[in-house]
């Protein structure tokens, strides 16, 4: 056994994957070939992870999850408990779509609420924060709070997590981490 992670006695994890030192997978997870782990990941119970998908370091996947081929998650991404991606836009169980699979990228620090849905081909910006249930059907953008079916824009939320409450310069500070920022042109940055 592999001492460099941990893997639960009842994870399937195919040859030809490559997991990151610190990695934990729990029962019932199915890790599958080609797959890409960083390190230091909590992969929960109950989870598919695709041929091909990669994680970054620190992802924590929680239970029931299917990361599907296609997926690409950066560094410190949250997938909160039995939320799915798509990957391919017109499946029909008689016409064979492998091969016609459909990128998503989620980038460094997103969240995405438990019971989500998000259908593919749709890029998550860096810190974004996906509603509980939502269904992203469109791009969303860095530091957006989007909500539910269509998801929809609700707001901004800081690294920390935070909604953001602009004022009328555009600058918002983050209550947890004293962070600043700006919103201009219906994009936020943050500040120093």
């Amino acid at each position: 056994m592999n001492t460099e992670y941990f893997a639960h006695e009842t994870a399937v994890i195919d040859e030809g994957c490559k997991i990151g030192k610190g990695t934990k997978i729990w029962h019932f997870s199915h890790i599958m070939t080609g797959a890409e782990l960083g390190e230091k990941c909590n992969i929960g119970q109950n989870v598919v992870v695709s041929p091909d998908v990669v994680l970054g370091k620190n992802v924590k996947v929680q239970n029931n999850v299917s990361i599907y081929t296609g997926v690409i998650c950066e560094d410190d991404v949250f997938l909160g408990p039995s939320m799915v991606f798509t990957n391919v836009v017109n499946p029909r169980s008689a016409v064979v779509r492998r091969g016609e699979y459909v990128k998503t990228i989620v980038r460094k620090g997103v969240s995405i609420g438990a019971n989500a849905t998000i259908v593919c081909g749709h890029d998550i910006g860096e810190f974004a924060f996906i509603g509980a249930g939502a269904v992203v059907t469109k791009e969303v953008l860095p530091y957006a709070l989007v909500v539910g079916n269509p998801a929809r824009h609700a707001g901004w939320m800081s690294e920390y997590g935070h909604r953001l409450h602009f004022d009328e310069s555009g600058i918002a500070l983050c209550p947890e981490s004293k962070e600043k920022y700006r919103l201009e042109n219906n994009r936020v940055t943050k500040l120093g």
